[in-house]
């Protein structure tokens, strides 16, 4: 499979990672992008790379367009007029950008399009990526760039109206957690560890809750209660929280990334 990526700043370029930990080779991923520091970085790691959008695309299988939402129309207008529709998929990696707007943008040159939302971790094969059939997409289409994206993490098939809370929940979503884990490190540091003795048991911390989770089934309340004993110190820290408003400020914050 030839696989085109236009565009490898953040999130491009940490799906190209992903592909590369996945097992593609580097001689069937092309990689096109304006700055000459992301090509010579990929290039070193037997990338195919340029700076022509169209040259990229014609040898492709799948293309990936992963460019700033407002960019999102002038690339695909841009590759137009050499985008296969008969053999080619299309995969546009662009919060906000709707399937109607890139229909309207390609016309009757556009692939069977899939709309999609990976994260960052993607890098690392941790990925929890939204997927949204759109445009003239058949199930083995489908299934084909779902398992491309398995390879990096978890998929999600959703539909296009979901696209933006998934978009929240997982890709800013990830900052979200991050964000908790610098806070508690300076919880720790206050507390009289060195930071980076801190961060590391933060980190563990949450990777062991995450498998926890995942090994169990469990819902996170009831694995809550098997450490809230009666008076103890959790359920006073967890209390403290709720008082700070911890439970209403992630809520109000998952909404207001989806708006």
């Amino acid at each position: 499979m030839k696989i085109t990526m236009i565009g490898a700043g953040a999130m491009g370029g940490a799906t190209v990672e992903g592909l590369l930990k996945a097992g593609h080779e580097g001689k069937d991923i092309c990689v096109s992008d304006p700055s000459a520091a992301v090509l010579d970085k990929f290039a070193a790691k037997g990338v195919c790379t340029t700076t022509d959008n169209g040259k990229a695309v014609s040898e492709a299988d799948v293309v990936m367009v992963v460019v700033k939402p407002w960019l999102v129309e002038q690339v695909l207008t841009g590759i137009k007029d050499v985008l296969q529709p008969n053999r080619q998929t299309l995969v546009v990696i662009a919060a906000g950008v709707k399937s109607e707007s890139i229909k309207g943008w390609l016309g009757n040159q556009c692939p069977p399009l899939f709309l999609c939302i990976p994260n960052i971790a993607i890098a690392q094969l941790q990925s929890m990526t939204f997927l949204v059939p759109c445009v003239a997409t058949q199930p083995q289409q489908t299934e084909q760039v779902k398992t491309l994206f398995e390879e990096m993490g978890q998929v999600l098939i959703t539909d296009e109206q979901h696209l933006a809370a998934g978009t929240t929940l997982a890709s800013c979503g990830i900052a979200y957690a991050m964000r908790y884990i610098r806070a508690a490190s300076e919880g720790g540091v206050e507390l009289g560890f060195k930071a980076d003795d801190a961060k590391n048991i933060v980190m563990q911390t949450m990777k062991g809750a995450v498998e926890l989770l995942q090994s169990s089934g469990m819902h996170p309340e009831q694995a809550i209660d098997l450490v809230t004993t009666p008076g103890g110190v959790t359920i006073k820290g967890l209390n403290e929280m709720e008082h700070a408003g911890f439970t209403s400020a992630v809520i109000r914050g998952l909404k207001a990334g989806a708006k």
